[in-house]
């Protein structure tokens, strides 16, 4: 465990950064195998399928990851105060009513597959395929709360590093997976599913005795049974907050997936494969905004505004320099990148011009990642509520408009992409400038 509360801001915030961008980009290497495999040994309309039903699994386990980031940020106040009683409650409160809220969720979305695909527009072919990938890895949602759960918890005590091991050993599992299930037994978009779901399952039990063993202060014994109902409240407002928050964007991604939907099974094959890309752009900037809360989280708790901003202008820094490293690779790299995913012309067409567009406007999501990160570390999660609502409220309006009135067909998303950051950004702007008046007239 690591206090952050004292030293050197910057070594800290860059080496408590560093491990999460690594375990996000090996978390995106594995869902990525997906549609790799898939593309290329099974076929356009398996690759269309696996596609069109991610965004309802990505807002699925962002919603479980919402309520776990909100639950850790209370946990890292308690910690960088000193709270220690306190937090044993949170950490076990959070476990037990994690578990059963996950355990509802994978229910529901097992027996409302079919329905929730036919919602945002999937076609009627390819429904059969995307209900069976969709089961199978909903199958696993407890997974993927108990691992989400023991990684937060982690990082909220200063510990960045260990549940990136695990997650290498469960990207390497799911890719060898994939490969066994789709190429030995032939099980299509089903065996990368089950590859999804059994390396999901491997990571949480490895993380569990990882835990039993050598973090003494998660070993809460019959603790573990505890559960204060006054804490959970606390831990609903916060984590409903970080979850509407996370769902909000999710929502906003399949409001998307359901324009394109409309557009041909080639622009739906382009725009899955687009998507993968983009999240290499996008997650590792929302893992510097991650360290940057958990940093102010455990200063926010005791007090030390001064690194708080310091910490943030730190932070800010990291997230320019990734957006402009990421804006430089797509423009260059577009042929390289769609090629890894598909052999399909038209797919391959549509794809790079729709990448050659974006890479100019990753910058923006730099910035409002990083703002992000502070106003989750002080605990003020309606910002980063509402102005997530606003970029995807302003997309979706966006893309309908550039899509079917001015007919500009995938290359009207980046676009439409730009709208949603521009209006994201005039509305945290203004509170951020308040915020540092405010501190100043404390100083």
């Amino acid at each position: 465990m690591k206090d952050m509360t004292k030293g050197s801001i910057a070594p800290q915030i860059a080496g408590f950064a560093v491990p999460l961008v690594l375990g996000n980009l090996f978390q995106l290497c594995y869902n990525a195998a997906d549609s790799m495999i898939v593309g290329k040994f099974v076929g356009t309309k398996a690759l269309a399928a696996v596609g069109s039903s991610n965004p309802l699994m990505t807002f699925a386990i962002l919603f479980i990851n919402g309520m776990c980031m909100g639950a850790s940020i209370l946990m890292g106040m308690q910690f960088g105060g000193g709270r220690m009683h306190r937090l044993r409650r949170q950490i076990s409160t959070t476990m037990i009513g994690g578990c059963v809220f996950s355990l509802v969720l994978s229910l529901f979305c097992i027996a409302g597959a079919p329905w929730l695909l036919r919602l945002i527009q999937v076609e009627e072919g390819l429904i059969p395929l995307a209900s069976q990938y969709l089961r199978i890895v909903f199958s696993g949602l407890i997974f993927t709360f108990i691992y989400n759960f023991y990684a937060n918890t982690l990082r909220a005590l200063g510990d960045s590093k260990t549940p990136v091991y695990f997650l290498v050993f469960s990207s390497v599992l799911n890719i060898l997976g994939d490969l066994f299930f789709v190429l030995v037994l032939h099980m299509g978009s089903a065996g990368c599913a089950a590859a999804t779901v059994i390396s999901q399952a491997c990571c949480s039990l490895l993380c569990g005795l990882y835990i039993k063993r050598k973090v003494s202060i998660l070993c809460l014994g019959r603790d573990w049974l505890v559960f204060d109902k006054g804490q959970f409240a606390e831990t609903i407002r916060y984590g409903w907050a970080s979850a509407m928050q996370q769902a909000s964007v999710q929502l906003g991604k399949i409001g998307i997936q359901a324009v394109v939907n409309t557009m041909g099974v080639s622009v739906v094959a382009a725009f899955a494969v687009v998507n993968r890309i983009d999240d290499f752009a996008i997650v590792p900037q929302q893992s510097i905004a991650s360290a940057m809360t958990s940093f102010m989280a455990q200063n926010y708790g005791a007090g030390e505004k001064e690194r708080i901003w310091k910490g943030f202008r730190w932070g800010m820094v990291l997230e320019v320099i990734y957006g402009i490293f990421i804006g430089l690779a797509c423009v260059f790299g577009a042929d390289f990148f769609m090629g890894l995913f598909v052999n399909d012309a038209k797919v391959l067409t549509l794809g790079k011009s729709y990448l050659h567009l974006i890479a100019f406007i990753y910058i923006l999501p730099a910035v409002t990642n990083g703002v992000q990160g502070y106003f989750r570390g002080i605990g003020d999660l309606k910002v980063t509520l509402w102005s997530s609502m606003m970029n995807m409220g302003f997309r979706v309006l966006s893309a309908l408009f550039f899509v079917y009135l001015f007919h500009m067909g995938i290359q009207g998303l980046p676009v439409a992409y730009l709208v949603g950051w521009i209006a994201m950004l005039v509305f945290e702007l203004p509170l951020l400038l308040k915020k540092i008046k405010e501190n100043k007239k404390a100083e």
